[in-house]
């Protein structure tokens, strides 16, 4: 199947373009942005004669739409837009996107469908070979793929820089997402085009400048692929005023040090004959093929299925390969690896000068700060990573040690997760994770749970009660509310264990989107020193809504409508000691009551129980507090640690952080109670007067310690606490979903 993108054919040149565009007809387009996209110059064919251009809209909407050149003979191309509706516009051809999930709006709802699976690498082999047939001997031009659709409102532009095939497809597996989030342009290097690389630079310069110019408040994205990541770099360096956030994927800025380097003396020397296995071979050396092929095949399917999908995948795949041939033919590919050479002595030579957002995801290195691509057979980008972070100053690294080179073309996590779990998407000129916020997808819902946290879930078998109106508990999270601002207030368990079955129950059950408070610490890059390895847990939290505990980030939670989880006892009752458990450890005066009544919020108090049915406290801080060695790295992390509360606010104000030595025990289940909710629309009193605040923060407090008790008690009850009578019970009955019973609830004071 091609991959349904939009091929123009035109060459393009920011600077010089029309404030508005006809969009066939001789109709004008209201626009709100004219972007370097926008073009309506004649084109040069082969024979150097002009020709005049079918005119396109694609993606017509009031906030953005994309209005693009397009031969004729395209036009009878069905394959190329398999997934578009074709219609007569005055004599012109004009292709609507009809996917449901492109409405243009402020954000998407949660487990949105962001198409992750549904183009694989035979679609970027099938659109790179349609772009070869229709070469008109131009130069270097943009374009936006039709997968990518309408983006939200005030959308960033990202401008794709491709690796040295040059195709621009190099994001095929990543469109649809990216297209929610971005404005997404494609940099397309035609295969028989011989641009210095200086004379890129200026290109893709002048586009930056455009789009900085048209939006000088947003940010504008450069993802730079292999040969891309230099050219980013090098575009930066010469603009360290402007706005830019630098995504590097396996930049070539190593090229000095790569295997390509012997292989060029051979390339000049070789027959014409001879060239043909050469690009199957640079397919292995740029990718993994298994990795590739793995792309649309479910978790969830078993082993006999999976491998007859990855055979399939695989053998379909490798029949693509020799299509790279076509793609660099054998002047190209001597042209593209001296191109390398000279771009990242470029890149190099000028790192000293970038200021901009970087994050770089190569590979692993020594240093288990820096993580990175572990396959990467094409460039050494084991120490690369480590040298641009030294060299860089703002820049995050991240590991994929399983993938390739070409890791956004193999199967993974979607470079948008990446770009929000390293808090790397904004909007504006200034970071802000509750407006820059976008819901997880169903995609990454399921890979979170299934591949991260798949085990956790498997073996804790949580259960959620909730209480209605007139008291009743009940299985489930009928009772709770579907309409915010809600905020939920309850223990944090040991290690906050809890938060993983909450986030899951709430999306499954609800639909609902848990934004948790979480310590600022975890937002530091002191802290991804030490938390980082590989995607780690942490950036998972980021992108399932967690920003850091603050008044004004609940402030904006709350004027959202939001639906905030909340623990008052925070990292102290998460890392708490011997003896102390379900103690509530919370602070001498409320915090968060009457932020509550300011907005009217709805408080839901609720009881978590399991932390004991897990582990086994071993070591305390008090107890490691008396190691000389580990008690220096405690006084440390302690002095780097944020404090977010007075001293005021008792035990809480200053918590000792340290990990506990755990001894596993075999699990038991996560048992969650959610409280009647407490509704503060009227309560205007608690606003002014302390001791109305006072009660009502201890009406939750107690109502929390009443829920954790009702738990202890009725879970002597369930036939299937136990991790092997569940697993037992689960191989009899199997399904889908963990319907194994549990007790039977009744009123909170039986």
């Amino acid at each position: 199947m091609a991959s349904s993108s939009v091929v123009m054919n035109f060459r393009v040149s920011p600077l010089s373009l029309p404030a508005l565009i006809s969009t066939g007809g001789g109709r004008r387009s209201n626009r709100r942005h004219h972007r370097f996209h926008d073009v309506q110059t004649p084109c040069l064919n082969n024979g150097g004669r002009k020709r005049n251009p079918t005119v396109l809209a694609v993606h017509e909407n009031g906030a953005s739409s994309v209005v693009v050149e397009i031969d004729k003979t395209l036009q009878n191309k069905d394959s190329l837009f398999s997934n578009a509706i074709v219609e007569e516009d005055e004599g012109n051809k004009v292709i609507n996107n009809t996917d449901t999930n492109s409405s243009s709006s402020s954000s998407p709802s949660p487990l949105w469908n962001d198409g992750y699976g549904t183009r694989t690498v035979k679609d970027f082999f099938a659109a790179a070979k349609e772009m070869n047939k229709f070469e008109d001997g131009g130069g270097p031009r943009w374009f936006c793929p039709l997968d990518c659709g309408p983006p939200l409102k005030n959308s960033p532009t990202l401008l794709f820089l491709p690796a040295m095939d040059g195709t621009g497809w190099g994001l095929t597996l990543h469109h649809i997402a990216l297209g929610k989030a971005f404005e997404v342009r494609c940099l397309h290097i035609p295969v028989h085009d011989r641009t210095p690389f200086e004379e890129l630079v200026k290109l893709v310069e002048e586009a930056v400048k455009l789009e900085h110019a048209s939006s000088p408040n947003k940010p504008v994205y450069l993802v730079g692929d292999s040969f891309g990541g230099c050219l980013a770099l090098a575009v930066a360096a010469r603009n360290p005023t402007l706005d830019l956030v630098l995504i590097l994927v396996n930049p070539a800025t190593s090229f000095g040090r790569s295997q390509l380097q012997p292989l060029l003396p051979i390339l000049e020397v070789l027959p014409d004959g001879l060239h043909a296995p050469v690009p199957f071979l640079l397919g292995f050396i740029m990718g993994d093929p298994l990795k590739m092929a793995s792309i649309n095949i479910g978790n969830n399917l078993p082993p006999t299925k999976k491998l007859e999908q990855l055979s399939y995948n695989l053998f379909a795949l490798l029949s693509c390969l020799p299509e790279l041939a076509d793609i660099i033919p054998r002047d190209t590919l001597l042209w593209k690896v001296k191109l390398l050479e000279s771009a990242a002595s470029y890149a190099n030579s000028r790192l000293h000068a970038v200021k901009a957002e970087v994050l770089v995801l190569a590979r692993f290195g020594n240093d288990k700060v820096f993580y990175s691509s572990g396959k990467d057979n094409m460039l050494p980008s084991e120490n690369e990573a480590q040298r641009l972070a030294r060299s860089l100053q703002n820049c995050k690294v991240r590991n994929f040690k399983d993938s390739g080179h070409t890791l956004l073309l193999e199967d993974g996590i979607g470079l948008l997760t990446i770009i929000k779990g390293t808090c790397m998407y904004r909007q504006s000129r200034r970071h802000d994770l509750v407006r820059d916020f976008i819901p997880p997808s169903m995609t990454e819902f399921r890979y979170a749970m299934d591949q991260v946290f798949g085990l956790f879930r498997s073996v804790t078998g949580t259960v959620m009660f909730s209480t209605l109106e007139d008291g009743k508990i009940v299985k489930g999270l009928s009772g709770i509310p579907d309409e915010g601002p809600v905020i939920f207030v309850g223990y944090h368990m040991l290690m906050g264990t809890d938060v993983v079955s909450l986030i899951d129950g709430f999306l499954s059950q609800k639909g609902i989107m848990l934004r948790g408070l979480a310590h600022p610490y975890l937002f530091t890059l002191k802290a991804e020193s030490f938390l980082s390895y590989d995607f780690s847990v942490f950036d998972w939290g980021k992108v399932f809504g967690a920003v850091p505990v603050s008044a004004i980030n609940m402030f904006k939670l709350l004027s959202s409508k939001s639906h905030v989880l909340l623990y008052p006892g925070g990292v102290r009752e998460a890392l708490h000691f011997k003896g102390e458990e379900y103690k509530l450890i919370w602070p001498d005066q409320p915090e968060f009551v009457r932020m509550a009544a300011r907005f009217g919020a709805t408080i839901v108090p609720f009881g978590t129980v399991g932390e004991d049915d897990i582990a086994e406290i071993v070591l305390d801080y008090n107890d490691l507090a008396k190691i000389p060695i580990v008690n220096d790295y405690i006084i440390n992390l302690r002095r780097d640690s944020i404090k977010i509360r007075d001293d005021a606010s008792g035990e809480v104000a200053n918590p000792n952080l340290s990990c506990q030595v755990l001894l596993p025990k075999i699990p038991g289940r996560f048992y969650y109670l959610f409280g009647k909710p407490i509704r503060t629309r009227g309560m205007e009193n608690v606003l002014k007067d302390r001791e109305a605040a006072n009660q009502l923060y201890l009406q939750v407090k107690s109502q929390v310690k009443h829920n954790i008790d009702y738990l202890i008690k009725k879970r002597e009850e369930d036939p299937y606490w136990n991790l092997i009578d569940r697993k037992m019970y689960q191989a009899f009955y199997p399904s889908e979903s963990d319907q194994t019973p549990t007790f039977k609830p009744g009123r909170i004071g039986l």
